[in-house]
């Protein structure tokens, strides 16, 4: 098991789905533990299917604020985890001259996806559920109480 790291930036294009989920996902399995944020190439408002499929597994980014990396008044983070191509390389250029791992997770842009509303809810939910899975994978949540 790897050492938590102080700090974790999650970034993706707009901070809107991807890295707004996984930010809300760190902070309900660690709190305090780890400061956690997450920022976009871009700014835009959070995702309302983004909204609803968190709310299903109890977890409300609905008052979310989307920032860039521009905005980061602080980038002094142990991890940066980019979940889009773009991302990635904003994350490479910000921490060149940093003492810091960057780590890429490809992750599906959910927005791009067209149909029904339950299948664009699925790829919602298919999002969610496999960066939590990483998330868990990467950063095992601390054990229980003993009963």
């Amino acid at each position: 098991m790897r050492d938590l790291p102080g700090s974790v930036l999650f970034a993706c294009s707009q901070n809107a789905v991807r890295s707004a989920m996984a930010e809300a996902m760190l902070k309900s399995l660690h709190g305090k533990q780890i400061y956690v944020d997450s920022v976009g190439v871009r700014g835009s408002e959070v995702n309302p299917f983004a909204v609803e499929v968190m709310r299903e597994i109890g977890l409300d980014i609905s008052r979310h604020r989307a920032k860039t990396f521009d905005e980061l008044l602080d980038t002094s983070f142990d991890l940066v985890i980019s979940l889009s191509p773009e991302a990635q390389h904003r994350a490479v250029e910000m921490t060149r001259t940093m003492a810091c791992d960057v780590e890429y997770w490809p992750t599906l842009d959910a927005t791009a996806i067209e149909g029904s509303r339950e299948a664009v809810l699925n790829a919602y939910r298919d999002v969610r559920d496999k960066l939590m899975k990483r998330i868990k994978e990467r950063f095992p949540p601390p054990p229980g109480p003993a009963v």
